[in-house]
């Protein structure tokens, strides 16, 4: 079921950004920020959840922390009867992979895969082209995150810039 688009005032974009930069950070905490009390940061809050604008808060935690030291980007190239729902099937059977994508261009898929070192991203490989659609990957190794704060190198995002 598809929700009708949410409008979204200002308050509710400051509350979104306050919990973009912390999740942590109290209704008491926002509402002081912004001059609202904390329950009417609540409401919000739980209006914006039930609209699915909020759709869930995380923790990010260091992908080197965990021991994920290696990172790669793989463009895959499937077999024409390969639907995107097949691939979706087989890319969740991985924890390695922790984002994929259809694109447009030649490739097929683009796959996010972080692993322990080479070894065990070379193993991953191994399995995903083993699979009877998959007709050819083409991998990149990340050598170093120019943006070290981004969501990519294992840091929070950033809150959506001051309007």
């Amino acid at each position: 079921m598809t929700r009708p688009p949410v409008a979204l005032d200002d308050l509710d974009r400051k509350i979104v950004a306050a919990l973009i930069a912390n999740a942590r950070t109290s209704f008491a905490e926002i509402g002081a920020a912004i001059g609202l009390s904390a329950p009417a940061v609540k409401r919000r809050v739980d209006r914006m959840r039930e609209a699915g604008v909020i759709t869930g808060f995380t923790a990010t935690v260091l992908p080197g922390a965990l021991g994920w030291r290696t990172e790669a980007y793989v463009e895959v190239y499937c077999d024409s009867a390969a639907p995107p729902r097949r691939l979706a099937e087989v890319v969740r059977d991985y924890p390695e992979i922790i984002a994929a994508m259809t694109v447009t261009g030649g490739a097929d898929a683009l796959l996010h895969i972080r692993a322990t070192d080479i070894e065990h991203f070379e193993r991953v490989l191994e399995r995903i082209r083993a699979e009877p659609f998959i007709r050819k990957t083409i991998s990149q190794i990340v050598l170093s995150h120019l943006i070290a704060n981004s969501p990519e190198a294992g840091a929070s995002p950033s809150p959506p810039p001051a309007q």
